[in-house]
């Protein structure tokens, strides 16, 4: 399986339109989910926790700019790029206001929205990661992609890691199944969630008693806060 970029959500309600999104951002390597309608989006945000929104403002029910300014309001600032078949100056200057990240007009290339996704998302990075993070017992190297227990490399799958870092990026933060599988696997909406099961239960193994990660019964996993 190729290793996915993350997940993009599309919140656009002319179907061409998202499709032609889809089929670009898929090929740049992006998992991609799309919802046709402004509830339907905010709910897919919370749900899924995607890394970039691309948000149509002309929106049935709740529109683009009603969709940003409640993401915002609730301190969410996942990294959004308007698009909209409005150009004047007021509308993009309301939106970029409201919180968002870029504002792209109607028509464009599909290149471009590719472009504009991976530069909102290098801003939202900020520097990049020290060399190597320290966990309780373990030390994470993101650049080499190692993990050593006590000094020891622990031997884990390109996935297996993927997983660790994302839960140890947050820790105190408790993720759904359906959130991991979005963000590490690139696949919303993916039914088996017991795919995530399996993959926890192998870093357990492999990480022994200096595991940081957690089961909150019935909501998911997170890893516990390091300790000295």
């Amino acid at each position: 399986m190729t290793e996915s970029r993350g997940l993009v959500l599309i919140v656009e309600d002319e179907r061409p339109i998202a499709d032609v999104q889809r089929l670009y951002l898929a090929a740049e390597g992006f998992g991609v989910h799309v919802e046709a309608d402004g509830a339907a989006g905010l709910a897919a945000v919370r749900r899924m926790r995607p890394v970039a929104v691309v948000l149509d403002i002309g929106l049935p029910g709740l529109d683009g700019m009603a969709f940003c300014r409640a993401l915002r309001d609730a301190g969410d600032w996942t990294p959004v790029l308007l698009v909209t078949a409005r150009g004047a100056e007021a509308d993009r200057i309301l939106g970029l206001e409201l919180g968002a990240d870029d504002y792209l007009t109607k028509p464009f290339s599909p290149r471009e929205l590719v472009a504009r996704v991976k530069t909102v998302l290098r801003r939202a990075a900020g520097p990049p990661v020290r060399p190597a993070a320290e966990h309780g017992r373990l030390s994470v190297d993101p650049v080499s992609r190692t993990v050593r227990r006590d000094g020891e490399p622990v031997e884990l799958t390109a996935t297996e890691f993927n997983l660790l870092f994302q839960l140890l990026r947050h820790p105190g933060q408790v993720f759904t199944r359906e959130q991991l599988l979005a963000q590490v696997w690139g696949y919303p909406g993916y039914r088996d969630t017991r795919m995530v099961d399996v993959f926890v239960s192998q870093l357990r193994a492999k990480l022994g008693d200096a595991s940081p990660i957690r089961t909150v019964r019935g909501v998911g996993y997170g890893a516990t806060t390091a300790t000295p």
